[in-house]
């Protein structure tokens, strides 16, 4: 008898997860490490951003908040988020669509293109913008004969953007559209579905959450971007700024509770952005787990 419960205690010690083996001591440190980290990178600023948004009291808050200028960096972030995201969108689905359900030649090399801004900084994308677009740039001449603006205007600050976010939503839905493989749209197919009908009825329900997650991450590096943007901007106020230069300019003139006020009204945006990722991500693993 003494004998089947050790076998037994053996058995189950080893059937757990070796992380779950290490001492007490271990884990509450490896813990402990985790919580500070995220008290010094993360909770902290945050409570700095209010304190000092708040130093001089709520109608300083406010009137920095209503600022005209400040507005207009809002709403020039919405607008380019609206504008980037959606045509990002739709790029991620098609290419995530055709790399994953069909055989191309230069499919390798297509995934590369995507991956690019991940590894190209972005104030060298902003660069090359100005030197497509601008006015000694290679497009230069013929925009300003045609009386086209594209940088330091709205254009330009949209082009920057779209072009640091595109990756986020194809790279969302390449492993989860290549781990569902093609057999649904083949039983599809073979009862008569046509391609589109195909990808509403079939394809779309099944991605529908990573979409999401995908769509969630695009737009909030899209409202936060800064070094592009930086570039191809201009910095006009009430123009061609949108809240993290305007947060910048403020703070370069010691305008700090301003520029903390205006940095509190970024950092609403990204919590909501956050708890609706949030919420996306459950369903993403209860869909994954259904599956």
């Amino acid at each position: 008898m003494a004998g089947a419960v050790t076998t037994v205690a053996s058995l189950s010690s080893e059937a757990r997860p070796k992380h779950l083996t290490e001492a007490r001591p271990v884990r509450y440190l490896l813990i402990a490490i985790a919580l500070l980290f995220i008290g010094v990178v993360i909770v902290l600023p945050m409570i700095t951003v209010l304190s000092e948004a708040f130093r001089k009291g709520w109608s300083a808050y406010m009137d920095a908040i209503r600022d005209p200028d400040a507005l207009a960096a809002l709403r020039l972030t919405l607008l380019t988020a609206a504008i980037a995201v959606p045509l990002n969108t739709i790029f991620g689905v098609a290419a995530a669509w055709g790399i994953t359900k069909f055989k191309f030649r230069g499919k390798n090399l297509l995934i590369t293109f995507i991956d690019l801004p991940f590894s190209v900084s972005p104030v060298i994308s902003g660069l090359v913008y100005i030197l497509l677009f601008g006015a000694q740039g290679f497009f230069g001449p013929w925009l300003i004969g045609h009386d086209v603006k594209i940088v330091f205007a709205i254009p330009g600050i949209v082009l920057a953007t779209m072009f640091v976010t595109f990756p986020f939503v194809a790279r969302e839905l390449l492993p989860l559209m290549e781990a569902q493989g093609v057999q649904d749209e083949e039983a599809a197919v073979s009862l008569g579905a046509k391609g589109w009908r195909t990808f509403w009825k079939v394809t779309l329900p099944n991605i529908k959450w990573g979409l999401l997650y995908g769509i969630i991450l695009c737009n909030a590096r899209a409202m936060g971007e800064f070094g592009a943007v930086s570039v191809v901007s201009g910095h006009i106020r009430g123009e061609t700024n949108t809240l993290p230069l305007h947060i910048e300019i403020l703070y370069n003139e010691y305008q700090y509770t301003a520029s903390f006020a205006v940095a509190s009204l970024l950092m609403l945006l990204a919590i909501i952005t956050l708890v609706i990722k949030g919420l996306i991500e459950g369903k993403l693993a209860s869909s994954k787990r259904g599956h």
